[in-house]
């Protein structure tokens, strides 16, 4: 009787190691496909991983292996918008992208999700449709996030390309135009990475930001 009680033991001990080992695991091969991705040094991998963490938990997206990454825990002066193909493990963009005008002035501080705030907002989102608007051709955001971003198609929060967002306007001025709250982007390489990420891909809005640390649902 001593003896099957050991082995029943014994068994529920290397059971609860084979789990703690695929968690390991599932860790390490995040980390790795960071590493195939050549990301090291130019996304970090914190940031990276935090997108990933989300972007597994997204059901029903059309083009399933993109992923475009936005992190406003950097300067406007800087590359912060990342498009990344996961299947093919390639960075496909690397771009300047502008934040909100009451977000802050070369770094974005403060978020919102309400309309006329003209801040913008974090979290994850699913590329919509595209149209040709006030700010010529545009693409539409359906933000998942409720009290975070789900009035982003009310608020009208759209990639379009702007003048302001170039390395001669922070030549000149220290840092980035400002948006009302849109992801604006350089206008010579808009039609290319909306034509990419338009109609069903993931996007995530990244910020050290407490706030939406403690409420995303998909962060938890």
């Amino acid at each position: 009787m001593q003896i099957i009680s050991l082995l029943f033991l014994i068994s529920i001990s290397f059971s609860h190691i084979n789990y703690d080992h695929k968690e390991v695991s599932d860790r390490i091969d995040i980390h790795q496909l960071w590493i195939d991705c050549k990301l090291d040094g130019v996304l970090s991998f914190e940031v990276f991983n935090t997108a990933y963490k989300g972007f597994s938990r997204i059901k029903n997206l059309r083009k399933n292996s993109l992923i475009t990454v936005i992190d406003y825990s950097l300067p406007s002066t800087e590359k912060r918008l990342f498009v990344i193909d996961l299947a093919n493990k390639i960075l496909l963009y690397n771009c300047l992208v502008a934040h909100g005008k009451n977000s802050g002035e070369n770094i974005a501080n403060s978020f919102s999700n309400v309309p006329r705030s003209l801040k913008s907002s974090l979290g994850f989102f699913v590329t919509a449709e595209t149209y040709n608007g006030e700010n010529g051709y545009s693409l539409k955001l359906d933000g998942l996030e409720k009290n975070i971003n789900d009035n982003a198609r009310t608020r009208e929060i759209v990639i379009h390309g702007a003048e302001y967002v170039s390395e001669k306007y922070i030549k000149q001025y220290g840092r980035l135009g400002r948006s009302w709250g849109c992801l604006a982007v350089p206008p010579e390489i808009l039609k290319e990475l909306v034509g990419k990420i338009s109609n069903g891909s993931c996007l995530f809005i990244y910020a050290d930001d407490k706030f939406y640390r403690e409420n995303s649902t998909f962060l938890k």
